[in-house]
């Protein structure tokens, strides 16, 4: 019983944690076009990449569903369902697509011993995970504001996709570093 209440409270701690570093990172926004530059994708991979399948998709539905029930957690400090169905939502909405997917690749694909393969499993989840958001923001985009694909592409996608490969690769390399360091990510990626 004990045990148990730990591992809850250990959970509540930790999604809590992760929805609080969504927010910061979303905070951090510089205007790019239609569609801002955050952090929020480095840091949707560190959590998805780190975290326990379910702690993760806790984590990141959690902060879509505090969004869009108005609390300002979005780039801009913005939040309401306005944000997820505007012209931009889409990305948020394959946030949550992405992290499924990159969650269903992660049970497919066991954990290996080996801290290279463990490297290249997290890298192809957070493609994954980005690939996702890139196609549902893109759709969403030309359906809202009229654009063709050329242009949303130009607009939403393109100015992005350098930035995020770096923010992939920094969300991946602090997610191995945490579970280094850390004993609890440890055991339970070793449960994984």
């Amino acid at each position: 019983m004990k045990n148990t209440t730990l591992k809850r409270t250990e959970t509540v701690a930790f999604c809590g944690l992760a929805i609080a570093l969504l927010a910061v990172s979303a905070w951090v926004t510089v205007p790019f076009g239609p569609v801002p530059f955050t952090l929020q994708t480095m840091v949707l991979v560190f959590i998805v990449t780190l975290f326990p399948a379910r702690q993760a998709l806790i984590s990141v539905f959690g902060y879509l569903a505090l969004g869009a029930v108005g609390v300002p957690v979005f780039s801009g400090m913005k939040g309401g369902l306005a944000s997820i169905v505007g012209p931009t939502g889409g990305f948020l909405v394959g946030f949550g697509i992405g992290a499924v997917l990159a969650v269903l690749l992660f049970k497919a694909w066991r954990r290996s011993e080996s801290r290279a393969l463990r490297a290249v499993r997290a890298a192809a989840g957070a493609l994954v995970l980005l690939l996702a958001s890139y196609l549902c923001g893109w759709i969403q985009l030309m359906a809202l504001t009229g654009m063709g694909p050329v242009a949303a592409f130009a607009a939403g996608i393109a100015p992005f996709v350098v930035l995020d490969a770096i923010k992939l690769f920094v969300g991946v390399a602090l997610a191995q570093t945490v579970e280094s360091a850390v004993p609890a990510f440890r055991a339970a990626q070793h449960k994984a």
